[in-house]
């Protein structure tokens, strides 16, 4: 089977990284690609390592072409470059921005030797704007981008990303907008042009920064080998001083690691189920139960809201201590970042109705006992006493639970 590119010609005219991996992609996809140097060649020929007197990187990079010298300084070598472009599909060129104009090897030129061409410029700054002209080297676009500023850990010097990330993001958006371009040509008969900015796409490739950025107007900071918005999803150090990557991006995952880690049991338990037994929750519904008794106790006469504070209080203590106790220990159990603890909020909230039961009991037994008070009466403080419980353990999760987390019930957090 042919490749997909077969019969399709390219003149790469670029040096180093963006241009010729542009180049080498096409090449890998079965275009004849016509690599042309100037005297001295390209610069990463000189790069180490090197063996059998050839660079190796600059093999990497430029795999699968033919090459052919130029001096484009030249007339007569210029003359041959415009005869190859009208032969040609492609003209991918990566010199600083007016260099090729100056030598009449400019797009609109070449297009009057060939309509149908598709020239693609690589350049760090792009073909337009007051910064057109500036040296656009990797390092200088990672920093000039923003990548460098959401790199390394909190607090301390960034940190260079150790592949050239700049040059492959130019390269890859160079290659699409070829790819694309030629799609296009073959639609319309038309050639296009590309204009392929480092900056611009090193921007791009930055999504979830430049989102947040946008939508809440905070300026992104770095975060060390944790994610923005996943977790657990980063490098953990293990006892023998070495590292492992653990990334769960969705909750299907993240059950997953749980199991195989052997933590299972802790997905989607109830949080008063696990830890139910611990005296202040104890002590909680101690408080419901004393409350609900004092309310039993009401007369059906005098000053209600006197009579029916204590009882109020006591009954509202209790069940915002129960809630609020099971919602801390969660948080303590599951991490200060974890959607677990939302999940703690909800599901303690099937223990109210729990308690609720105790103070209607509570208030049943207290009114057998004693034989005073109205049952009706007694009921509707049991449900009053608890609505002010739920009011209580709303403040007191509120202040418990960081601000901006969505609710989940079922895994990971996937917003910090």
């Amino acid at each position: 089977m042919s490749k997909p590119l077969a019969g399709i010609r390219v003149i790469e005219l670029a040096n180093f990284i963006a241009g010729p991996l542009c180049g080498t992609l096409l090449a890998d996809m079965g275009a004849d690609v016509v690599k042309v140097e100037p005297p001295g060649g390209d610069m990463s020929r000189a790069t180490p390592p090197i063996r059998n007197g050839e660079s190796v990187s600059f093999t990497a990079l430029n795999r699968n072409k033919r090459s052919l010298v130029l001096d484009l300084k030249q007339p007569d070598a210029q003359e041959v470059m415009r005869k190859l472009a009208a032969k040609s599909d492609v003209f991918v060129e990566a010199n600083r921005p007016g260099a090729l104009e100056k030598m009449g090897l400019g797009a609109e030129h070449l297009k009057v030797v060939n309509p149908r061409i598709i020239y693609t410029s690589v350049s760090g700054f792009g073909q337009t704007g007051p910064d057109r002209r500036r040296a656009g080297v990797n390092l200088i676009i990672e920093a000039f981008s923003g990548v460098l500023s959401v790199t390394g850990a909190p607090g301390e010097m960034p940190m260079r990303p150790g592949v050239q990330t700049a040059d492959v993001f130019g390269a890859l958006f160079a290659t699409y907008a070829t790819l694309a371009s030629l799609v296009g040509a073959g639609r319309t008969g038309e050639g296009r042009i590309a204009d392929v900015s480092l900056v611009e796409a090193s921007i791009a490739a930055a999504a979830w920064e430049a989102a947040e950025y946008l939508e809440t107007g905070q300026v992104p900071q770095p975060m060390g080998n944790r994610h923005r918005l996943t977790a657990p999803y980063q490098l953990f150090e293990t006892s023998d001083q070495r590292y492992v990557a653990i990334g769960t991006p969705n909750n299907i995952l993240f059950q997953k690691f749980m199991q195989v880690i052997g933590l299972g049991t802790h997905l989607g338990v109830r949080v008063v189920s696990r830890f139910g037994g611990r005296p202040a929750v104890a002590a909680g519904f101690g408080l419901a139960a004393v409350g609900a008794v004092l309310l039993a106790q009401v007369p059906a006469s005098g000053n209600a809201l006197t009579a029916v504070l204590p009882g109020f209080l006591i009954s509202g203590l209790g069940l915002g201590a129960t809630f609020v106790t099971a919602t801390t220990t969660a948080m303590a159990h599951v991490g200060p970042h974890d959607a677990g603890t939302t999940s703690g909020l909800v599901n303690t909230g099937h223990e109210l109705g729990a308690t609720l039961g105790i103070a209607f009991v509570s208030t049943l037994a207290a009114q057998s006992l004693q034989g005073g008070g109205d049952t009706v009466s007694g009921f509707g403080a049991a449900f009053t006493a608890t609505a002010i419980a739920a009011a209580v353990a709303a403040v007191g999760a509120t202040l418990l639970v960081p601000a901006g987390r969505p609710p989940a019930t079922d895994g990971p957090v996937f917003a910090h």
